[in-house]
């Protein structure tokens, strides 16, 4: 190769790399703007919204069914429901079949809350993530995973749901 060639290669890695982390960038800002309107017109986090819109659509649930269901540690969602139990979005009462069992349910608050929030920043991206060909979300998938070994991330554990923070006192799980 001649020095010019290599010169206009070098050139458009350089202009590749900068596109590639503005759009890192732009992927952090959205997941930090999002998290900020939920914050300040909501009250919420994404975890504690996450955990309300599945209550909803399913009635009552346990800590650990919600876990399972939303991808979080019981622990963890036991902090968030008792917040959200402070708040009046739900309530904690014990099982008329099981008494060691507590039964969580959406109050009526909650589902006027839910009425006038934003969908999580995750369901807008997985609806158009299901519409792309198979070979496209493999890519993106096979992109991304190089993106987490080279910056060697790999050990990091990983949030099932999308945050930013810091939004008042966020831990490590999002709350």
């Amino acid at each position: 190769m001649k020095a010019k060639e290599m010169e206009a290669s070098a050139r458009a890695n350089a202009n590749v790399s900068d596109e590639v982390l503005i759009a890192l960038r732009r992927l952090i800002r959205a997941i930090d703007l999002h998290s900020r309107y939920l914050s300040k017109h909501f009250g919420l986090t994404g975890p504690q919204l996450i955990i309300l819109r599945e209550l909803a659509r399913e009635g009552e649930m346990s800590s650990g069914e919600i876990a399972a269901s939303v991808s979080l540690s019981q622990a963890t969602v036991t902090g968030i429901t008792d917040r959200l139990e402070k708040r009046g979005l739900v309530t904690k009462t014990k099982s008329d079949i099981d008494r060691r069992r507590v039964v969580i349910q959406p109050t009526t608050a909650c589902q006027a809350l839910l009425d006038q929030a934003p969908p999580p920043i995750q369901e807008s991206f997985l609806n158009q993530f299901d519409k792309l060909r198979d070979w496209e979300q493999s890519m993106i998938l096979s992109s991304l995973q190089r993106l987490v070994q080279m910056i060697d991330a790999r050990d990091i554990k990983a949030e099932p749901v999308l945050t930013a923070g810091p939004i008042g006192n966020i831990s490590e799980s999002g709350e």
